[in-house]
């Protein structure tokens, strides 16, 4: 009998110790889905074609969240790549067509100090020269020198930098296209292309109640 009693325990003891690692081994896939679930990306549909871009929420939340709210309100929306210089960025969601700016909301905190840097593909807020002045102008990174004197260095006005909140995973080749594309002058701005090239939209990718 005391063996059986013990032999009983002892089968009880490995049941629930197979309960429990099972029901960890469930949440651990439950919580690596969600993880996978929650990486965000983005399609800029332009007239000369679809570039994809995955966002840093993790990196930069306040300047993803910025742009989102732009994104699910439909701003970018028939707004253009108004700057345009090969070798350096192409920068744009702030202009129309006829380079009317568009009304913008409050600006968002600089959160250049997040690590990354303007290398070639990724995505980063333009502004004036106050750090916590960007708004809705991205400009997407040519080359990889640019984190020479794009990135953030020191919590000065100087030293600040510019925030990286995305990289390009897909359409490349459309970015270059762009970079490619003659420029001139229209009005006072400089280096805007001389046949708009119209950002048609931005919208979310994957993702419940998503595109």
């Amino acid at each position: 009998m005391f063996l059986l009693q013990h032999l009983g325990m002892g089968m009880k003891t490995v049941k629930h110790a197979l309960v429990l690692v099972l029901g960890l081994s469930l949440l651990g896939h439950a919580e690596g889905e969600g993880n996978k679930g929650a990486e965000m990306k983005i399609v800029i549909e332009t007239s000369l074609g679809d570039i994809t871009a995955e966002l840093y929420q993790d990196k930069a939340p306040a300047t993803v969240s910025n742009v989102l709210a732009y994104v699910d309100a439909k701003f970018y929306d028939d707004t253009i790549f108004h700057r345009v210089i090969d070798g350096f960025m192409i920068q744009g969601g702030g202009f129309t067509k006829s380079m009317d700016q568009k009304p913008m909301k409050a600006p968002v905190k600089n959160e250049a100090d997040n690590g990354l840097s303007n290398t070639r593909g990724t995505l980063a807020m333009a502004r004036t020269m106050v750090p916590d002045s960007a708004t809705c102008q991205f400009f997407i990174n040519l080359v990889d020198r640019n984190k020479d004197m794009l990135d953030h260095t020191s919590k000065t006005p100087q030293g600040w930098g510019y925030c990286v909140f995305g990289k390009v995973v897909d359409g490349m080749d459309v970015v270059d296209k762009i970079a490619k594309v003659p420029t001139g002058f229209s009005g006072p701005h400089q280096n805007v292309p001389t046949e708009p090239v119209v950002i048609k939209s931005v919208r979310r990718k994957g993702g419940a109640g998503q595109d």
